[in-house]
């Protein structure tokens, strides 16, 4: 068996082990593993309730990594996030010594971010995109891997702060997080009130993560895929009166990463269209800035998506 096939079932194995204690919602844990083998970040939109805190705890006991939960509220300060320096007195007198924030952590679960102020939002930018932070002059490395998933509530909802589009793109995903069906609201009910909770098993570390994450980066793209991979995102800033911002250059990278590792996942060693397909609503859905006619019209990202991917169908086959 080759490193690259036992790694596809060593991470197939992991995803089986969060489905254990997350009833149903298969596609958002498929969308998180991906995530996590991209090395992307990832914001799950949803109404409360719906089990996104307990489906990124799950994953750090899987993964075996380092958990933290930062509460976001309107008083949250971005030290608060980051970490602070603070006073010290020895035998010497007194020093400054960097106390570190929660975002020291491989997993860091910002819970509905959206209720923080835009100042709080922005500690995260530097953490997600370059992996460190700094305060006064020095700038500290968090350790590897790092993951920030955060959670919002829908921003129809009083008190909460739309995020910046600068941090929206930092973002490899995002997830809706849809309310169960009866049967799996049946199964959710039963697995929290019941006696036994079940026992969520270790299945791979942080390193196993990062050597896997290598593995994917060498999966070959053909150039068909890549230029398909190319035209959905310049295609969001065709001349659509639906659409006022297209996807950044993030977006088409966002694109690649994903869709190798999809390709992994389904037990493939090259990209396919499926593949981009398949990420592409993820990927794109928080990229795109509605025009007034979409939103007087109540037309949704994801509508716009399904109309871009169907068209470069019809021009794939014609």
């Amino acid at each position: 068996m080759s490193d690259i096939e036992l790694y596809q079932q060593k991470m197939i194995a992991c995803e089986k082990e969060i489905a254990k204690g997350i009833i149903g919602q298969r596609d958002i844990i498929r969308q998180v593993m991906l995530a996590l083998l991209s090395g992307g970040n990832v914001l799950l939109e949803g109404m409360p309730g719906l089990g996104k805190t307990m489906l990124v705890r799950t994953v750090s006991q899987v993964f075996l990594l380092s958990f933290k939960r930062i509460q976001f509220t309107p008083d949250l300060m971005p030290s608060d996030v980051t970490g602070t320096n603070i006073m010290v007195k020895d035998g010497q007198g007194s020093s400054f010594r960097f106390e570190k924030g929660p975002v020291f952590a491989n997993l860091v679960l910002a819970d509905e971010i959206n209720r923080a102020t835009p100042k709080t939002q922005s500690a995260l930018l530097e953490a997600m995109q370059e992996h460190t932070v700094t305060v006064g002059n020095e700038s500290h490395r968090l350790g590897e891997p790092f993951l920030v998933l955060a959670t919002q509530n829908p921003i129809e909802q009083e008190g909460t702060y739309p995020l910046p589009e600068a941090q929206l793109d930092r973002f490899l995903f995002k997830v809706l997080v849809t309310f169960p069906d009866k049967e799996e609201l049946r199964g959710i009910v039963e697995l929290t009130e019941g006696q036994r909770q079940p026992e969520i098993q270790a299945v791979a570390g942080g390193e196993d993560l990062l050597h896997a994450r290598e593995l994917i980066a060498q999966i070959p793209i053909a150039d068909a895929v890549m230029d398909y991979i190319l035209e959905l995102v310049m295609a969001t800033h065709g001349d659509s009166p639906y659409i006022r911002e297209g996807a950044s250059p993030r977006a088409a990278q966002a694109l690649v990463r994903a869709s190798r590792a999809r390709a992994f996942m389904e037990g493939r060693l090259n990209v396919s269209f499926e593949d981009v397909k398949s990420v592409a609503f993820p990927v794109l859905r928080h990229r795109i800035l509605l025009g007034f006619d979409a939103i007087s019209e109540g037309i949704s990202e994801d509508s716009l998506i399904g109309q871009i991917i169907e068209e470069k169908e019809k021009s794939l086959y014609a």
